[in-house]
């Protein structure tokens, strides 16, 4: 792997995202670059500042009841719930406030939520809040769990997203492939690194990477 790379938000010079290029293998696809967010997530002052700048791009019409947070992103969906209240997003809770959960995950993957938690996601306007979106398969999933559950998806943000939109829905994000012009992402079937012998860097997932030795 070669050094890190950092990257300053175009919306605020104090948000940066680091980037490691290498050959890194996710739970859903094989990537050139691992973002690493791990402060942006953890560190108090980050965590405000990207949920500031991502608050402003939601918009002042959509209805939040619920953040679903994915990745890690708590911290920040805690502060992104207060930007929207600052903001006068509407919540149609009977507390007039909004919810900030995360989703639990089987043994097998699959995205679930305990009967203690229905009431914050059945018949709810969700808001997704993820680190990175890049095919779009956990979305996808969510969405598809969320529904089940009986929520409705108002919108989907995410610190860095390699897609415009998943499954017909904008994604609002900090970073973008424009970011990192070379940013490439690939099935495991089709990844042009293997083909090329390029040996593994890392086993990479929301927590972090693991360096193959």
């Amino acid at each position: 792997m070669q050094e890190v790379i950092k990257i300053y938000s175009k919306a605020h010079p104090n948000i940066q995202l680091k980037a490691i290029p290498g050959h890194f293998v996710t739970p859903n696809s094989h990537v050139n670059y691992f973002l690493d967010m791990t402060t942006l997530k953890a560190r108090l002052s980050e965590a405000s500042m990207v949920a500031r700048e991502l608050g402003r791009q939601v918009m002042i019409s959509t209805v939040v009841d619920t953040i679903v947070c994915i990745d890690g992103c708590e911290i920040i969906g805690a502060f992104l719930a207060e930007e929207l209240t600052r903001a006068g997003i509407y919540s149609r809770n009977a507390h007039k406030t909004i919810y900030i959960i995360t989703p639990e995950y089987s043994t097998s993957g699959q995205m679930m939520f305990r009967d203690n938690y229905l009431p914050m996601v059945k018949d709810k306007n969700v808001l997704l809040l993820l680190a990175s979106a890049t095919t779009g398969k956990t979305v996808s999933k969510a969405i598809q769990t969320l529904t089940y559950y009986g929520a409705s998806i108002s919108g989907i943000s995410a610190v860095f997203s390699a897609a415009n939109s998943i499954v017909g829905i904008p994604v609002n994000s900090l970073f973008t492939t424009a970011d990192i012009p070379d940013y490439t992402t690939y099935s495991s079937e089709k990844c042009t690194m293997c083909k090329e012998k390029k040996p593994i860097d890392a086993f990479a997932n929301a927590f972090g990477y693991s360096k193959i030795s």
